[in-house]
């Protein structure tokens, strides 16, 4: 049986413009972005996540291979590319960040504003993901630098 010449071959999409740009941007920091994702994880994830995406192209239709635009092609693999990073992350608060990859991390200053006690700098130490019911926050644990108290606060996550 010959191969389907229609769609790319695994090394095509691994050298691929949308490929290689998106590992580009998720891979490193740059402004107000940081990489969610571990060195540690980097290699393996480039490898899964264009197998993961080659399946998925294959399972497409040829109609909606036809269809399918660079848009649409990117957002499904960084939706690939955070999915099969959780398979491969060590710790509760990797999977937070790449969750969340935009929020405060462990070790991130934060203003405390004028608030008694949060005064100054202060420095997340722990961060927690808390359901009640039907909503879901963000518990975050920091220390202030000045007095060395511990504080927390919430909020919710969309």
């Amino acid at each position: 049986m010959e191969p389907d010449r229609s769609q790319p071959t695994i090394g095509q999409l691994r050298g691929s413009q949308l490929v290689q740009q998106a590992f580009a941007y998720w891979f490193t920091d740059h402004g107000h972005v940081r990489s969610p994702f571990p060195a540690y994880v980097q290699d393996e994830l480039k490898e899964l996540s264009v197998l993961a995406f080659a399946d998925w192209i294959r399972r497409l239709g040829p109609q909606a291979q036809k269809e399918l635009n660079d848009e649409a092609a990117l957002q499904k693999f960084e939706e690939l590319l955070f999915r099969e990073a959780t398979r491969l992350v060590r710790t509760p608060d990797e999977l937070i960040t790449l969750r969340l990859p935009f929020l405060p991390r462990i070790g991130d200053g934060i203003d405390g504003g004028g608030i008694e006690g949060r005064s100054g700098g202060n420095v997340v130490r722990k961060r927690t993901l808390v359901t009640e019911g039907k909503d879901e926050f963000m518990e975050v644990e920091a220390e202030n630098l000045a007095t060395g108290r511990m504080w927390r606060t919430r909020f919710g996550l969309p």
